[in-house]
């Protein structure tokens, strides 16, 4: 039986890593704000690679400058990465090889995100200190944030990772009767197991600090203008050449043939 297992994250250079890539987020979708107040959709913000949603169980390209509506699921290839921002000005970041569907509840507009599988990183805006309640799914855990960002990701076993980058986010079991909210805040991260209740024990730190600086490293390199373009993005599996900070070499060619 597995034990969820929270970590405290103190790298100063994985949270700048991370910080980087929300304030050149929030920079560059600003000017959406006045199009998306009192709407219910989400705004492509920015999209690159394979990213497309569902109609009538058929995938459709997504791309920049269009808009997603309520229940609607959104898929990302190998190489696929897209920012949505939703009309209070909250943002969010869906990664290579992901399953999520926007407000799939839509009695309930704070119910912002299910994640079925793979990465996002969520930042909820808050205005004039006051919390912004919203919620997010996996199939393991219920997540509640105030006004904060933050990482989710989810596998093929459906375990939940949860790293916070800023602010304060509760995790409660979602598959396990009585389950108590725990608490996280800066730096702190939990493993969430369909399993086992959650607990403050021990923790793979490689396993946190490898899936928070993945995501800081891609984000930080997409919006300096870099792109995917098909270089493989962190826990994509495409081909390419390797993203800036990649410490390995590439393969040298084959020599040419021997001449006649």
């Amino acid at each position: 039986m597995h034990t969820s297992r929270v970590v405290i994250l103190r790298s100063a250079g994985i949270r700048s890593l991370l910080l980087l890539g929300i304030l050149l987020a929030t920079a560059g979708g600003s000017s959406l704000n006045a199009q998306l107040l009192g709407s219910t959709a989400a705004q492509v913000v920015k999209a690159e690679g394979q990213v497309s949603i569902l109609k009538d169980d058929e995938p459709w390209a997504l791309f920049e400058g269009q808009s997603i509506q309520t229940g609607q699921t959104i898929i990302t290839g190998d190489d696929g990465f897209a920012e949505l921002q939703v009309s209070d000005g909250s943002t969010f970041f869906v990664f290579p090889n992901s399953h999520v569907v926007f407000r799939k509840n839509p009695g309930n507009l704070r119910d912002l995100l299910d994640v079925f599988l793979g990465k996002i990183k969520v930042h909820i805006q808050r205005f004039g200190g006051q919390p912004n309640h919203n919620r997010i799914f996996t199939p393991t855990a219920v997540i509640s944030v105030r006004g904060t960002t933050f990482d989710v990701e989810v596998d093929a076993n459906e375990t939940t990772v949860v790293l916070v980058d800023e602010g304060v986010v509760g995790v409660t079991h979602r598959l396990l009767p009585d389950a108590e909210e725990l608490e996280l805040r800066d730096g702190e991260g939990i493993v969430v197991y369909a399993d086992a209740p959650l607990a403050k024990a021990g923790f793979d730190k490689v396993k946190a600090a490898n899936m928070a600086g993945d995501l800081g490293r891609q984000m930080a390199y997409i919006w300096s203008g870099g792109g995917t373009g098909g270089v493989p993005v962190p826990g994509g599996g495409g081909g390419g050449g390797p993203l800036p900070g990649d410490t390995e070499a590439p393969e040298p060619p084959p020599p040419p043939p021997p001449g006649r």
